[in-house]
């Protein structure tokens, strides 16, 4: 590899550096480079500055990646990380996704101040999460709950739970691994019940189009079984024409036959509807299963059914 510094474009929670760190130590590993060959460069996005207001009313999931890729675009970074669920499906001009990580744990948890588990809230209590699909499904399975916005990263959410601002909320356990802390979890949710957003667990790696430096770093880390699930994943929700502003769920997952199994969900956001389907095929076809879901899908809603959410 070129001597030059390799630039790491990443948020600034605790999370995301602990995301750009993977792909650092990943690359140092897989091109035998010292940590000094890469800087880690913090760019602060518009989701991180504006937590008043749910991502849905101020533009979705851009929201969390316009300023990293504006500075990829401008070759101020060399690649960028991202949480592949705040990715949009349709990618700014020049740029595209080149690698995913290994996949971690899909699944939600649920982090209970007064009770342990969802079951056992009591009847009328408070859930805090800042998204659009748990919440949806939390209001299915718990019509009675009152659920609100959380927004922040896992510290801050973290935080407004010990103030009593909520009786629970809800979490992806795959960034409390990276952190170290799933100790704080108290209900691992079944991922068929409570299936995760398109993408929940993994990170990927997003660079300029025809810079084949970039592409030939991060092919030697870049998990097949990861691409396969995601390609599924991503063409559902592109299907779907889904963002932050829609409860969309997606969980796609190799057999032990190495055929492709799809599970995709969508829900009005006050829960009282729901449809979703599940797909097997050859990986081969991983886009065209995860389109066909979302075709499923939109025919059983019928005309009309993702209207207005966005308003």
């Amino acid at each position: 590899m070129s001597g030059a510094i390799i630039r790491i474009g990443t948020r600034g929670s605790q999370l995301a550096k602990a995301q750009a760190s993977e792909v650092r130590a990943r690359l140092m590993v897989a091109h035998e480079l010292p940590e000094e060959a890469f800087a880690i460069e913090v760019i602060s996005t518009s989701g991180d500055r504006i937590l008043d207001r749910p991502l849905s009313e101020v533009g979705g999931k851009g929201l969390f990646t316009k300023e990293i890729e504006m500075a990829l675009a401008e070759e101020r970074i060399d690649i960028a990380v991202h949480s592949s669920k705040d990715m949009a499906t349709a990618l700014p001009d020049g740029l595209e996704i080149s690698a995913f990580l290994p996949r971690e744990d899909v699944r939600d948890v649920f982090i209970g101040r007064t009770a342990p588990t969802i079951a056992e809230l009591p009847e009328g209590a408070t859930v805090g999460t800042a998204s659009l699909r748990r919440q949806a499904m939390l209001k299915r399975m718990r019509p009675d709950l009152n659920v609100i916005i959380f927004r922040g990263n896992v510290q801050t959410r973290l935080r407004k739970l010990e103030e009593g601002q909520a009786d629970g909320t809800l979490l992806a356990i795959a960034g409390l691994n990276r952190m170290a802390m799933t100790n704080v979890a108290t209900e691992i949710l079944d991922p068929d019940a409570f299936p995760p957003a398109p993408g929940q667990g993994a990170v990927c790696i997003e660079s300029r189009i025809g810079d084949e430096r970039a592409k030939s770093l991060v092919a030697a880390i870049a998990d097949e079984a990861t691409t396969i699930a995601l390609t599924a994943e991503r063409a559902f929700l592109a299907e779907l024409d889904g963002s932050c502003r829609t409860p969309i769920a997606a969980h796609a997952r190799l057999n032990d036959d190495g055929t492709l199994a799809l599970h995709g969900m969508i829900l009005k956001p006050d829960g009282s509807e729901m449809h979703q389907t599940r797909r097997e095929g050859v990986v081969e076809d991983a886009e065209l299963i995860g389109r066909l879901a979302g075709r499923t899908v939109l025919q059983a809603a019928g005309p009309g059914f993702f209207d207005g959410w966005a308003n």
